[in-house]
């Protein structure tokens, strides 16, 4: 396979400049029309925001799929819904490609009051908002959810 076969199957994946907005659309729109569970293009940070919202119980779960071809590699992501109803009444970009949002811990936004929850990328991985904030650690507020 040449190298520009290979960009192309890349290309076609669906990869983007922004790919915590990427994810957050993909989710958006496979819940607006009801769908189980939704394929996203793979990487490192889409994975661990997925894992991070399982642990916070906006999706049932999370899988890496196709591990084996680099081109088709995704995430399959099984969508939560209580009594028809999405469990993600919400999801929001804050820092943009354009205009990142940084911030310290304790200035960390709090979402709906503490109902939902901010994504922080710190020198630890990704934290939620109230992580950040017991554990003292600032960054990136990457979106938020509710």
């Amino acid at each position: 396979m040449s190298v520009t076969e290979e960009k192309k199957k890349i290309k076609a994946n669906g990869t983007t400049n922004d790919p915590v907005a990427d994810f957050l659309t993909r989710v958006r729109n496979a819940q607006l029309v009801n769908k189980q569970t939704v394929a996203i293009p793979f990487s490192k940070l889409k994975l661990e925001l997925a894992n991070l919202l399982v642990k916070e119980g906006y999706l049932r779960s999370a899988k890496t799929i196709n591990e084996d071809n680099v081109a088709i590699k995704s995430i399959e992501l099984e969508l939560k819904y209580q009594d028809g109803t999405p469990a993600i009444k919400g999801l929001r970009k804050y820092s943009k490609p354009g205009l990142r949002k940084y911030t310290k811990a304790q200035y960390a936004p709090r979402v709906l009051n503490g109902l939902g929850v901010a994504v922080l990328s710190t020198s630890q991985g990704l934290k939620t908002d109230r992580q950040a904030r017991k554990e003292k650690i600032g960054g990136e507020i990457l979106c938020q959810i509710w």
